[in-house]
């Protein structure tokens, strides 16, 4: 059985790219337009791995990851970050809400995988 993820970033081209490289390398892919969206549908169905941007309308990324730990069905689940922000302050915000870690943006599809791999395997 392949890894279901939850992709959640404002841009379509982004959920776009994320979705061909993770789906090309045989994980299943669900995408959500902002953290609103992803925040309900972490709340209807239980990942293997959740990605998610910072900056999002509606809701952005540390509050929706504050939002999943709050909840029980996301219990144990990684949440990578992705971000433009390399900032160590930010980074450690992120994972005092939650997150397993980050990814900086622009990144390529190999380092994607790489880290997805990396963190499913734990």
């Amino acid at each position: 059985m392949s890894a279901s993820i939850l992709a959640v970033d404002d841009s379509a081209s982004l959920r776009m790219a994320i979705k061909i490289a993770l789906t090309g390398a045989g994980y299943k892919v669900t995408e959500a337009s902002d953290g609103q969206d992803g925040l309900g549908k972490a709340n209807a169905e239980r990942f293997d791995l959740i990605l998610t941007d910072l900056n999002m309308p509606n809701m952005d990324g540390l509050s929706m990851i504050r939002e999943i730990r709050k909840g029980t069905l996301q219990t144990g689940v990684p949440i990578l970050f992705l971000t433009t922000e390399s900032d160590d302050a930010v980074k450690a915000e992120a994972k005092a809400a939650g997150a397993t870690g980050w990814l900086v943006k622009p990144f390529v599809p190999d380092q994607l995988l790489r880290v997805v791999g990396k963190v499913l395997s734990r």
